[in-house]
């Protein structure tokens, strides 16, 4: 019998990295086996991906002296980082040096970085639509990875560059609705008209294994997924149908989301006024049929929803 080909999955226990951890383990026929890495082995969720067939590995993107074990005798690595955990591009873009670097040293064969669009090609840094952000960005979860993509060529480590886009899993969390005073829920989004390009985390984790499947078909391939493009308005009337409760729309202008000050306020609102101001571009980069090409269960909105309606329910009560 074949030994599997080893994929490293940094970011195993987050949403994009678990999405791929689980999908290669369903496919108990399949050609590779999954190494999940995480800075706590011990944790619930380590555990919970080792029951489920994963080898766990200790690793800290911080601390690139542990990172060499995690890509030993590797195939292949997903490599993504967490701006939303420190809220810095430069801490962000370090980490994805340090990647780049142990993947080379490693001699991995392909790698997936999960990357995003440079803002600035749209809105250039002495565009005063938005402030600039951090000294060099306007939206730097977003600019601050597509640096990055530069220290794998660097490297020469053979890389797919996969850009997703903004998750339908934001619903649960950072983005859900607010009951307002009428009992209805409230989107709020600074979007106005525009569509929004969002997709199922689980489907980034489908579309990577996809990219790994082809072999070397995508290495150094910039491939921009999403599952469908909707307008907010449009995505109200999808949630009151499968809630059976009000869900509306009320878009803010990016000035007046910016203005609530909370934690990320500025970064997420130049990421809403992004997508909103350059919507023709970024959608266009994410065919969906495209997509749908290399993931066939690739979800839309409506079967999304279907899947996680009672979650809904439990989390926005």
């Amino acid at each position: 019998m074949t030994a599997k080909k080893i994929i490293t999955v940094f970011g195993a226990t987050g949403q994009q990295g678990g999405g791929l951890v689980r999908t290669v383990l369903a496919d108990r026929d399949g050609p590779f086996s999954v190494r999940a890495v995480t800075r706590h082995p011990d944790g619930e969720q380590a555990a919970e991906l080792k029951r489920l067939g994963a080898e766990i590995v200790r690793a800290d993107m911080d601390d690139p002296s542990t990172l060499g074990p995690a890509f030993e005798h590797a195939y292949g690595a997903f490599l993504v980082t967490n701006f939303w955990e420190h809220m810095s591009a430069e801490r962000e873009k370090t980490q994805a040096k340090a990647l780049a670097g142990a993947a080379a040293h490693a001699g991995v064969q392909h790698a997936i970085w999960s990357t995003l669009d440079d803002t600035r090609a749209c809105v250039p840094l002495d565009d005063d639509r938005m402030p600039t952000l951090q000294e060099h960005y306007k939206v730097p979860h977003f600019d601050g990875k597509a640096e990055a993509d530069q220290y794998f060529l660097d490297e020469a480590v053979p890389t797919t560059f996969l850009r997703a886009t903004f998750f339908w899993e934001n619903l649960l969390s950072s983005f859900a609705p607010r009951r307002g005073a009428d009992g209805a829920w409230w989107i709020t989004y600074p979007l106005g008209e525009a569509r929004l390009a969002g997709i199922a985390a689980d489907d980034i984790g489908r579309t990577a294994l996809a990219v790994f499947s082809r072999g070397t078909d995508l290495i150094a391939a910039t491939v921009s997924i999403a599952g469908e493009h909707l307008k907010v308005a449009d995505m109200a009337a999808s949630l009151t149908e499968a809630l059976g409760e009000p869900v509306r729309y009320r878009p803010l202008t990016p000035d007046e989301w910016r203005a609530q000050g909370f934690p990320g306020a500025d970064e997420s609102g130049n990421m809403f006024q992004y997508y909103r101001d350059c919507e023709q571009q970024f959608t266009e980069a994410r065919d969906i049929d495209a997509v749908r090409g290399l993931n066939p269960a690739l979800q839309d909105f409506d079967t999304w929803l279907a899947a996680h309606r009672d979650r809904l329910r439990t989390v926005w009560a």
